[in-house]
């Protein structure tokens, strides 16, 4: 059974007010869109992800996805409905078994939640998420404010999304709806006489709609346990005649090189090993084999993009990363601030949170025969904990 995630960003969201679309904003530093995108990367159920946006949001939506490996977006319509349509029908050659609609600016959708989505769907050809209304209702007149009549609330529920369908089902009733505009994705399949039942939704799960929703949204980002991890990472590569060494992807001239399968830039090695460490995935060689021979004379900053692209996919931010060079020869003095700056260009990071050293061992070891150079480094991330 194969299941995608569809999630619909192609709104203006103009009630969330100017500027960009409400779906780039950040909150917490990562844009709305990214969160949303990221409850379904971490949910097993879930094979693949495309996104539905607007024509105008490309280069937005490419900044909000780096490193993801989702399939290509789809353009979407003037409403969303037609959204919907555009997204549901790019899926039809997936082999799509069962799909999940998601409004894009819901960046809180809980794995359980998700899981509950797709475990209903196994009686029925829809499934969504709700809570039930507990406030008193009122129904208000439009022109004179005026309380008209209280409204039993019995019965009544606040629907949600993801929504799951039957793909063959809500792509059908998608196509045979009438001039009504649908609010959501459930109405659809309403109108077209097919049962949607209800699974217990979330009160965190809330849509980013106004400008007050961002300040309850980072409420909400403050009570989420966010826990700070740390990898290390230690290499060596031997050294050899050449006339220059790679290091943090920066070429320092000498009459030395390293030796190594791929450019054997061992203050990278050492960060990307750090990187995969703090999140308890493995380490270089288990992603990128020294007996592979795609690897060999590979640019090495491949190696730490991966690592971090990782770090993105379980909705981590990297925090700080500490290099040490080990050896008598080359001089990282002098290049240092390159480095530097290299090392947060790769990692998208700022400045400030990459420090790069070196230090010698007084002549003792092989790094003191200059036999080798070696490298240590540490890395700290930011992960939401469970």
């Amino acid at each position: 059974m194969t299941v995608v995630a569809l999630l619909l960003a192609g709104g203006r969201g103009t009630r969330a007010g100017v500027g960009i679309p409400k779906q780039y904003r950040e909150i917490g530093g990562i844009s709305v869109l990214r969160r949303a995108i990221d409850c379904f990367v971490d949910c097993p159920a879930v094979d693949c992800i495309r996104v539905v946006i607007h024509a105008d949001d490309q280069e937005l939506y490419r900044a909000a996805t780096a490193g993801l490996d989702i399939l290509p977006p789809v353009i979407g319509g003037a409403e969303r409905h037609l959204s919907a349509v555009a997204g549901l029908e790019s899926l039809s050659d997936l082999g799509t078994d069962i799909v999940l609609i998601h409004d894009a600016a819901r960046p809180f959708a809980d794995r359980g939640m998700i899981e509950r989505v797709i475990a209903a769907l196994a009686d029925g050809p829809g499934a969504i998420p709700a809570l039930p209304v507990s406030d008193t209702l009122k129904r208000v007149g439009v022109s004179d404010g005026l309380i008209g009549a209280t409204v039993d609330r019995a019965g009544l529920w606040r629907a949600q999304t993801p929504q799951g369908f039957r793909f063959e089902a809500i792509l059908e009733a998608h196509q045979r709806r009438d001039s009504d505009l649908p609010t959501d994705d459930a109405a659809v399949m309403e109108e077209a006489g097919m049962p949607v039942c209800v699974v217990e939704g979330d009160e965190r799960n809330i849509k980013v709609t106004a400008e007050a929703d961002f300040d309850r949204a980072e409420q909400i980002m403050g009570k989420r346990q966010m826990q700070t991890r740390v990898g290390t990472g230690f290499d060596v590569h031997k050294l050899g005649p050449g006339d220059g060494i790679t290091l943090c992807g920066i070429m320092v001239p000498c009459d030395m090189s390293l030796i190594g399968h791929s450019d054997a830039d061992v203050a990278l090695h050492a960060l990307t090993d750090a990187l995969l460490g703090a999140i308890g995935c493995g380490d270089i060689g288990l992603h990128f084999p020294p007996s592979d021979p795609q690897w060999k004379g590979v640019a090495s900053h491949i190696f730490l993009e991966a690592a971090a692209a990782d770090i993105r996919k379980v909705g981590g931010s990297i925090v700080n990363v500490d290099v040490t060079i080990i050896g008598e020869r080359p001089k990282v003095g002098p290049h240092r601030e390159e480095m530097r700056a290299n090392v947060a260009k790769i990692l998208e990071i700022p400045l400030d949170r990459v420090n790069i050293k070196a230090t010698t061992t007084e002549r003792l070891g092989f790094t003191g025969r200059g036999e080798g150079l070696a490298a240590q480094a540490i890395a700290s991330v930011e992960v939401t904990g469970t």
